[in-house]
């Protein structure tokens, strides 16, 4: 069995990685020649716990893993070919950006020698993998490949360990034989009994951005129960707990906090509301779960704002954490940024400090003040925003910290402390 991986972004490479720690021969394709050079090298183009280790060791050791620029060449010789090239939001609409999917479709079709089954990993609007099928049937016929829906739910910064324990896989496909060889690829997680659904192409497609979308507005609802909690004088924290308990609502994406950010959730809310709205639909829970989490950084940022009574001249701020989440260094809607440039422009000195994202932060924000340690970060400055809820930042010497600082004043936006 050889899989391609189309692409060596984050699902990608963490993919065909631990593909290749089940044992298969895997081949990752990429066009950018420098990002396969470093990774050849053994460094990951993105932080992720653990994914060094599996790069050194399936790259040198098992040499399972290989990397190729070489699409045509590999789509020749492989059985199973996963898509999981970006699928961002368009800029001045919601939907999804399909050129990349497209593209890479056309090619693939005019390549394939043998039978071969084409997945979708990437996660894509309802109907995109039939617009693959297409495509490719446009070059060839049908008994040549089957099409696959297997929408990826990878965690950043626990990416590894949701590869290779998953709550579930999803397998949408019309044909028993492309389900059949990919539930096959998946055995080594029948040891765990890892609940494997098979179902159609469209409702796998939908599995996946209903996940998120559910996930996104459990979040936006206790941020907004947190506004509630704050005017009425009640405890948010045990709110949640006590909703938690609750065996048919659990604990998890009950964390209040500045919204939600990162590579998935704000796209994938807005893609699914977009492609509900194009076959007739208007899913207004979403839109309001959107509107609501675009407006709390900015939100949070007036509340510190007016901590100062506006009073802004020679105010230096400091922010501990710049990536939208612990254990990773993404910074792609983060809501830390969106804060940090609130109060830039009202003429706020920022200082910051972030484990691992501090270099994709320079290169978004040029205007902050990157420091070595949170405590250096601290020093002189009118105030301290955790805006991120990284480990180290748990156990802080607040003694220490409040000696640095001018003013004594903790903006705990993670509710850590």
């Amino acid at each position: 069995m050889k899989i391609v991986m189309v692409g060596t972004g984050y699902v990608g490479l963490v993919s065909g990685l631990c593909f290749a720690e089940f044992g298969y021969e895997t081949v990752c394709i990429d066009k950018n020649q420098s990002r396969l050079k470093s990774i050849r090298e053994g460094k990951s183009p993105f932080y992720e716990p653990g994914l060094d280790d599996l790069l050194d060791k399936h790259i040198n050791s098992t040499k399972r893993l290989t990397l190729s620029s070489d699409l045509a060449k590999e789509v020749k010789k492989a059985n199973v070919i996963f898509i999981t090239v970006g699928t961002p939001s368009r800029r001045l609409e919601d939907e999804a950006d399909l050129s990349s999917i497209i593209d890479v479709a056309r090619e693939i079709a005019v390549n394939i020698s043998n039978y071969s089954v084409i997945v979708t990993k990437s996660t894509v609007p309802v109907g995109t993998t039939r617009k693959i099928k297409e495509i490719i049937l446009e070059q060839i016929s049908q008994d040549q490949f089957d099409v696959v829906a297997n929408p990826e739910f990878l965690r950043e910064g626990s990416a590894i360990n949701d590869f290779m324990r998953p709550d579930r896989v999803v397998i949408g496909t019309d044909s028993k034989k492309s389900e059949q060889i990919i539930k096959e690829i998946y055995r080594p997680l029948y040891l765990l009994d890892t609940p494997i659904v098979s179902t159609s192409i469209e409702t796998a497609e939908i599995i996946k951005y209903a996940s998120n979308s559910f996930l996104a507005t459990k979040i936006s609802f206790i941020n907004e129960i947190a506004d509630l909690c704050e005017v009425a004088g009640a405890n948010v924290k045990d709110v949640a707990k006590a909703m938690g308990l609750d065996k048919r609502i659990g604990s998890k994406f009950l964390h209040t906090g500045p919204g939600f950010g990162g590579s998935c959730f704000p796209k994938d809310v807005k893609a699914f509301s977009a492609t509900a709205k194009k076959l007739g639909i208007d899913l207004s829970i979403l839109n309001a779960v959107n509107l609501f989490n675009r407006a709390r950084p900015v939100k949070i940022s007036s509340k510190i704002l007016k901590y100062y009574n506006d009073d802004l001249k020679n105010v230096t701020l400091t922010i501990l954490g710049l990536s939208f989440k612990p254990n990773t260094d993404d910074i792609r809607d983060s809501t830390s940024l969106i804060i940090a440039q609130e109060l830039l422009k009202k003429g706020i000195k920022i200082k910051v400090y972030d484990p691992k994202a501090m270099l994709n932060a320079k290169k978004e924000i040029r205007e902050l003040e990157f420091c070595d340690n949170a405590y250096e970060a601290c020093e002189q400055s009118n105030g301290l925003i955790i805006a991120t809820e990284w480990n180290e930042f748990r156990a802080l010497n607040l003694k220490k910290i409040k000696s640095l600082l001018v003013k004594p004043v903790i903006f705990d936006l993670r509710n850590i402390y």
